[in-house]
C-alpha cells in the first residue's frame, strides 16, 4: 500500500514538471510569436524588448554575454540571423566591451561576420586590451574574415600596437593572413614597443613560411626589437632554417644587443646554428654581394620589377632567392 502510495505521488511531480515545462514553452512561443509580429508591423524596438526577456538579459546595450555573443562564436548562423531579425542590437558588448562580431572572427565565422556588419557593426570596436575584431580574424587564421573586415573599413594598422593584427598573424604561423594585411599597406617593418618587427617575431616563433614572405617582400633583414636583430632571436631559438634564410638576404653577424652579445654568441656550442652561423664568417662571395645590391637598388618594389627587366631566367631566379 505504502509503495503504491509513494509511486503515486512521484507520478504527480513528474506530472507537474512537465506541465510546467509545457507551459514555459508555450509563453516562449507565443513571445517569439508576438516579436516576429512587431517586426512585420515595423515596431523593432518593442520586439527587441520581448526578444530580451525570452532571452533573459537586461535591457540595453550592456550584458555579460548575450545569445548574440554565443550565436556570433558558435557560427550558427540562422540563429544569429533570427536574433537580428528581433532588433538585437548587434553592437552590444560584455563588461569587458567584447563584441558579437570579434566573437564571430574569433571562431572564423565569416557568414556571421558578414551579417553582422551588414547590419552596422562597428569594424574597429576595440576591447578593453585594445583587441580588435581584426586581431582576432588574425588570431584565429581566418583569411576570409580578415578580407571582409577590410572591406568593411577595419584598419590594418593601428596607432595603438598593444594589439598588432600582422603581428599575432604572424606569431601564429597565419601566412594568408599576413599576405591580405600586407597587400593593404601595413608597414613590413612596424616595430611593436615589446614584440619587435613582424620578421623578429616570425624568428622568436619559428615560423619559416612567414620568414620567407616577408624577407621576399623587403623586410629590413637586421631591423627586430631594439638592438636584438631577428639573426639574434634565430640563434636563440637555435633554427639553422632561419639562420641561412637571414644571412642569403644579407643579414649582418656582427651585430650586438643590450647584452654586447652577436648571434654567434648566443647559438649552442657544437650545434647546427653554430656551424650555420660559422659558414657565413668573414666577406661573402661576390655573386651574393652584386645580388645584395642589386635587390637594394630595386627596394622593396624588386618582386615585381626584376620580372620587366628581361633577364634571363636563370638571372632572374638568383635575384629572386629561388
Amino acid at each position: 500500500m505504502e509503495s503504491g502510495t509513494i509511486l503515486y505521488a512521484f507520478n504527480n511531480i513528474y506530472f507537474a514538471i512537465f506541465a510546467l515545462f509545457c507551459f514555459k514553452l508555450l509563453i516562449k512561443i507565443s513571445l517569439a510569436l508576438l516579436t516576429h509580429f512587431y517586426i512585420v508591423k515595423g515596431n523593432r524596438k518593442e520586439a527587441a524588448r520581448i526578444a530580451e526577456e525570452i532571452y533573459g538579459i537586461a535591457p540595453g546595450s550592456w550584458a555579460d554575454r548575450s545569445p548574440l555573443h554565443e550565436a556570433a562564436f558558435q557560427g550558427q548562423l540562422l540563429t544569429l540571423k533570427t536574433l537580428v531579425a528581433q532588433g538585437f542590437n548587434v553592437n552590444i558588448v560584455t563588461i569587458d566591451r567584447v563584441s558579437a562580431l570579434h566573437e564571430a572572427c574569433l571562431g572564423g565565422h565569416v557568414a556571421c561576420a558578414k551579417v553582422l556588419l551588414e547590419h552596422g557593426a562597428r569594424v574597429n570596436a576595440a576591447t578593453l586590451d585594445g583587441i580588435t575584431p581584426l586581431f582576432n580574424a588574425c588570431y584565429s587564421g581566418s583569411a576570409a574574415c580578415v578580407n571582409i573586415l577590410l572591406e568593411y573599413g577595419a584598419r590594418p594598422q593601428l596607432e595603438n600596437h598593444y594589439a598588432s593584427p600582422i603581428h599575432e598573424a604572424v606569431k601564429r604561423g597565419h601566412r594568408e593572413c599576413m599576405e591580405v594585411l600586407l597587400a593593404n599597406d601595413v608597414d613590413l617593418d612596424q616595430e611593436h614597443s615589446q614584440l619587435g618587427t613582424p620578421l623578429y617575431v616570425a624568428c622568436m616563433n619559428q615560423r619559416t613560411e612567414c620568414v620567407k614572405k616577408l624577407l621576399e617582400l623587403g623586410a629590413n633583414v637586421d631591423l627586430g626589437k631594439l638592438l636584438d636583430t631577428p639573426l639574434h632571436a634565430a640563434a636563440r631559438k637555435s633554427s639553422a632554417e632561419i639562420i641561412n634564410l637571414l644571412t642569403d638576404y644579407g643579414a649582418s653577424l656582427t651585430c650586438r644587443n643590450s647584452e654586447h652579445k652577436c648571434p654567434l654568441d648566443l647559438a649552442t656550442p657544437n650545434s647546427s646554428v653554430e656551424r650555420a652561423l660559422l659558414r657565413h664568417e668573414g666577406p661573402p662571395r661576390l655573386s651574393q654581394l652584386c645580388r645584395l645590391c642589386i635587390r637594394k637598388c630595386l627596394g622593396r618594389s624588386c618582386l615585381h620589377v626584376v620580372h620587366k627587366l628581361h633577364l634571363p631566367e636563370r638571372l632572374e631566379n638568383f635575384l629572386l632567392f629561388r
